[in-house]
């Protein structure tokens, strides 16, 4: 897997917001095949800092209501990745 087919944007929420002032976590989209391995790496090689830990979960998708049809979202993979200390990454910059 190449390094733009691994990570798909990051997430920036009130939640994640707070965890970044907290303890240095920042949480991305990621490719539902992609590992733990290929995430760190993507993430060093990509912003250029040292990853420290990285959590992954895949969010189920939602049953939705399009007027009388039933239809289901798809199934999407968030990775909370923490850096090493002193390290962090400018997501707000323009």
């Amino acid at each position: 897997m190449e390094l733009k087919d691994i990570l798909v944007r990051p997430i920036v929420t009130e939640k994640t917001t707070v965890h970044l002032g907290n303890d240095n976590t920042y949480a991305f989209e990621v490719n539902l095949k992609a590992n733990k391995n290929q995430v760190k790496h993507a993430i060093e090689q990509y912003y250029g800092v040292s990853v420290a830990d990285v959590r992954t979960l895949v969010m189920r998708g939602k049953v939705k209501r399009f007027g009388r049809h039933h239809s289901k979202r798809s199934n999407w993979k968030k990775a909370y990745v923490t850096l090493a200390d002193g390290e962090s990454i400018n997501i707000f910059e323009a």
